[in-house]
């Protein structure tokens, strides 16, 4: 029989780099360009303040995974503090977060092939996920060395464009655009040239660039020492957020004013052509191409995993719960790719469409992940103060910065109600939690009813 156990095949550098890698994805690599079109320069403090709140978010997931050494991930926490409902709805819509976002993913592998290649986007497509099936297939340790790499790669390129950055600014050289100085930053209208309303509704898609930092917590089962290597990538969350966004962004408007960049292009290939490297757009290319291959690695994962705890739960089919020889949920691993693969082929039909409803359907639900997290802390805080008081990685700022953080997350919502682009999107995504409610209520009639049926052939005279 197969163990019935995840294996703790992950190593610190693995969970640092996955740490690294989840902060760091088609939000920014393309989806910064659309930012900076609403923001300007401001969209630097968008990422800083929805940097700052994710810290939060993942010191209180942190601290609650520490807690007990039985939790696989937030599902378990979630049903711990807020019941099995809130555990449904949390595990499947993370599930249905990862699937919406590598959707958009593995298309754009297909696309980003074709930069090379006159073939029909499908079949990279295609080929990419079963590549990523079977690497997945094999280990968990096989899917550590990809994202290592992935991560690897996308680290380098950001290190690159602020070390040229640097380099330009100190000699003062001239691009197509003009020269390459700190003035560009505010000297094109101001650092909200588009007021508060263009900063505001920048958020959106600064929120997308962060989904996949709770990858942390998601691999916290298969880490082989989660004491220290948790807390460890954990803490280093915002040095990150100030170099690879924030330290990005700096770099891209200095060598570029704000009103040069495209939002319909990355804003990276941009600025390394600029540069004068003749083969830039080809490397930045590959970047972003093997960046969308990353996501998509990183959504395999962790819905997988998501359906193997929501079936150890008795809230998704037995069957997701069985583990290859390799200690994978190879089942679960099995039904998430063949949705992908539809996903994939409807997002194909309404290409001028499907990325924006996707980030912001995905956006929406990462923010009730996070948010469950919080509100998980706050239970925590409150009904089981002797764990908090043992507790060697506690949050700071409790329960202030928990609500403040909830507050921040509703006027999220709210911007996103009043910005035409996300409107639909969120005005839809109430009919998913919807569903859910009511697939939990019928399953939990189904189970007492069942148990009612064991009990009484058990006690036949009592019936």
């Amino acid at each position: 029989m197969a163990p019935q156990e995840l294996k703790r095949d992950l190593e610190n550098r693995h969970v640092q780099l996955i740490a690294i890698g989840g902060t760091i994805g088609t939000g920014l690599f393309l989806g910064s360009g659309k930012a900076i079109q609403l923001a300007g320069p401001s969209i630097i403090f968008a990422y800083l303040i929805v940097g700052i709140a994710v810290f939060f978010v993942m010191r209180a997931l942190g601290e609650l995974l520490l807690s007990k050494a039985g939790y696989q991930s937030f599902t378990d926490i979630a049903e711990d503090y807020l019941g099995p409902r809130a555990a449904f709805v949390t595990g499947w819509t993370y599930w249905f977060c990862w699937i919406m976002t590598a959707m958009a993913d593995i298309i754009a592998v297909g696309v980003y092939v074709q930069y090379w290649f006159d073939i029909p986007q499908w079949i990279p497509a295609v080929i990419c996920l079963i590549i990523l099936l079977g690497l997945n297939l094999l280990t968990v340790k096989s899917f550590g060395e990809l994202e290592f790499w992935f991560a690897l790669i996308k680290v380098v390129t950001i290190l690159a464009l602020i070390v040229i950055g640097v380099i330009l600014l100190v000699i003062g050289f001239k691009t197509a655009s003009g020269t390459v100085t700190v003035r560009n930053i505010w000297a094109h209208g101001g650092i909200f040239p588009n007021g508060v309303s263009g900063f505001l509704l920048s958020f959106q898609m600064v929120v997308f660039a962060f989904v996949g930092v709770e990858l942390v917590g998601v691999s916290a089962a298969e880490t082989s020492n989660p004491e220290k290597t948790i807390p460890s990538a954990i803490n280093k969350i915002p040095l990150r957020i100030l170099f690879f966004y924030v330290g990005a962004i700096i770099a891209l408007l200095c060598i570029n004013a704000w009103t040069e960049l495209n939002p319909a292009e990355s804003p990276f290939v941009k600025t390394f052509s600029l540069v004068g490297i003749p083969i830039a757009a080809g490397i930045i290319n590959f970047v972003v191409l093997t960046s969308a291959a990353s996501a998509c690695n990183s959504g395999m994962f962790s819905t997988s995993r998501i359906l193997y705890n929501l079936s150890r739960n008795d809230q998704a089919p037995a069957n997701f719960a069985k583990l290859n020889k390799n200690h994978v949920p190879s089942n679960a691993l099995f039904i998430s790719t063949l949705v992908l693969s539809v996903g994939a082929l409807l997002s194909k039909l309404i290409p001028e469409t499907a990325f924006g409803i996707v980030t912001t359907i995905s956006a929406i639900c990462f923010i009730w992940v996070w948010g469950i997290v919080l509100i998980c802390h706050l239970r925590y805080k409150r009904t089981k103060p002797e764990l908090q008081a043992k507790s060697k990685f506690k949050a700071p700022f409790t329960p202030f910065i928990n609500y403040v953080v909830l507050a921040l997350f509703a006027i999220i919502l709210i911007i996103m109600l009043f910005a035409e682009e996300t409107r639909p999107a969120l005005l839809l995504t109430p009919l998913w939690f919807i569903l859910l409610f009511v697939l939990y209520s019928v399953n939990r009639r189904k189970r007492e009813r069942s148990s009612k049926i064991i009990s009484t052939e058990s006690h036949p005279m009592d019936a």
